[in-house]
C-alpha cells in the first residue's frame, strides 16, 4: 500500500511540474508540452497535480477538455483510492 501511495504521490508531482513548466514555457514562446502528453499524465493517476498545476499556475483553464477532464479524472481517481482503502 505504502508503494502505492508512493508512486501516486510522483506522479502527481511530476504533473504538478509540469504543468508548470509548460506555462512558463508559454511565456518564454519556447517549444510547449503536448496537451496528450499533460492529459495522458492526469490519466494515468496525476490528476490532482493537473489540477492544482491548472489552478496554481491559471494554466490550460480556457481549453473546455481540461476543465472537464482535468476534475472528471480527479473524482475517478479519488472514488478510486476510497475503494482501494476502505471496501
Amino acid at each position: 500500500m505504502i508503494i502505492v501511495i508512493a508512486i501516486l504521490l510522483l506522479i502527481n508531482i511530476v504533473s504538478f511540474a509540469l504543468y508548470g513548466s509548460d506555462k512558463v514555457r508559454a511565456h518564454r514562446h519556447e517549444e510547449r508540452i503536448p496537451e496528450r502528453v499533460l492529459l495522458g499524465i492526469a490519466l494515468l493517476g496525476g490528476s490532482l497535480g493537473a489540477g492544482l498545476g491548472m489552478w496554481i499556475f491559471r494554466h490550460k483553464t480556457r481549453h473546455m477538455r481540461f476543465v472537464v477532464l482535468v476534475p472528471l479524472l480527479v473524482a475517478v481517481h479519488l472514488y478510486m483510492v476510497y475503494l482501494l482503502v476502505f471496501v
